[in-house]
């Protein structure tokens, strides 16, 4: 299949053609599969504590997560016990002694399993010189309780700086950011987010141009390969970016058996009395947490190879099967790389439907949910003008 990434960017169309209005009718779906559903209480674990540099917003992150849960139906448990970890920025953490639990939830995946979802909101530890000897925000036994937790099924946000914490552990770097870390950052200032995926639900109400003044993160690579990008920052509208046209700033991905959705920005206490951003960052944890999906519920391209690579190769058939779907997902991706979602969507359609047919048992039953994963993202690109 074509590895070349996803067009960063797109132009928002000032007209639809009638041929697009109709293959859209004749494609449509869901924008969102079963909703807000308030009625089913379950519990978020927020993480806030710092052994580095931290951030003024974590405690009203942490405030405007409860007030979110009361009205939506979770509970919220805090870890952010304080602690002498000084350095260049100041004496140690204070962090939430009033909230924070008395000792480390992050015990055993079992513990964690009560957990419909973990929010790490800029957990600072202070590892950026990449030294194993430097202690991390989780060290190997907490580490390995979160591995099993989203083995299992778990689901994670990363809140601004929690692309800024746990360098050296290559897992949690790829869970949080798809390889991206936090290598810096300018001036706090305004810039234009873009969002590149307005089906997902936590893009729903975004606006597609959103001006806001933040403080905004440069990475260490561009981890569009392995995640499924959910807004871009466009760096001609401020000063002191690094990662040229394509920028991204809020991601999400499958993961491992988990679910993983990260939003870079955050940083001014500001951003946590934002309807609009308070509603993005809730929709997060609701998809996280299996309350919400649709929108293409986070899928890549690479993802879906990955099952097609995986697929039976001992017969002919086996083999002939393969290579028809690798040609028709091909043919999506060319589309969608080339701005022409419909096309894709068409594609898409018809290699769910092969899927079916060719591919027996549940790998079938997987790949063709995949892949109408993948045509409902393509969906929402084209309903949007995008």
């Amino acid at each position: 299949m074509s590895t070349r990434p996803t067009t960063a960017r797109r132009l928002v169309a000032a007209t639809a053609t009638t041929a697009v209005t109709l293959a859209l009718a004749a494609t449509a779906g869901p924008a969102v599969a079963g909703g807000h559903d308030d009625g089913d209480d379950y519990e978020i674990l927020v993480v806030g504590k710092t052994l580095g540099f931290r951030h003024s917003h974590i405690d009203d992150t942490t405030h405007a997560l409860i007030d979110l849960g009361a009205e939506h139906g979770f509970t919220v448990d805090v870890w952010d016990p304080p602690n002498d970890s000084g350095g260049w920025w100041g004496p140690g953490s204070p962090g939430q002694p009033d909230l924070t639990m008395d000792s480390t939830p992050f015990t055993t995946a079992e513990d964690l399993a009560q957990y419909d979802s973990i929010v790490f909101v800029s957990p600072v530890d202070n590892t950026n010189n990449l030294d194993p000897a430097q202690p991390r925000l989780l060290d190997d036994a907490e580490l390995a309780a979160l591995q099993g937790y989203v083995h299992d099924g778990g689901g994670v946000v990363g809140i601004h700086a929690a692309t800024d914490t746990m360098h050296t552990s290559s897992w949690f770097t790829r869970l949080i950011g798809g390889g991206a870390r936090f290598a810096g950052h300018p001036q706090q200032q305004t810039a234009t987010m873009r969002v590149e995926s307005p089906a997902h639900p936590s893009m729903r109400g975004v606006p597609l141009e959103w001006e806001r003044w933040d403080e905004w993160y440069n990475y260490t690579l561009n981890p569009r390969s392995d995640v499924h990008v959910l807004m871009t920052l466009d760096e001609s509208t401020y000063s002191g970016g690094t990662m040229g046209e394509d920028h991204p700033i809020a991601w999400c991905q499958n993961f491992e058996g988990g679910r993983s959705w990260h939003q870079g920005a955050g940083h001014v206490d500001e951003a946590w009395t934002d309807p609009t951003f308070l509603t993005s960052v809730l929709r997060g944890v609701q998809w996280t947490a299996g309350k919400v999906s649709g929108g293409g519920n986070c899928v890549t391209w690479s993802e879906v190879d990955g099952l097609v690579d995986d697929l039976p190769s001992d017969s002919a058939r086996d083999r002939a099967a393969v290579r028809i779907l690798e040609r028709r997902l091909d043919r999506a991706q060319v589309a969608a790389d080339d701005g022409r979602p419909v096309k894709a969507v068409l594609n898409l359609r018809a290699t769910a439907v092969l899927a079916d047919v060719l591919v027996r048992g549940d790998a079938g039953d997987v790949l063709r949910d995949k892949v109408d994963d993948l045509a409902d993202w393509q969906r929402g690109l084209a309903r949007a003008g995008l």
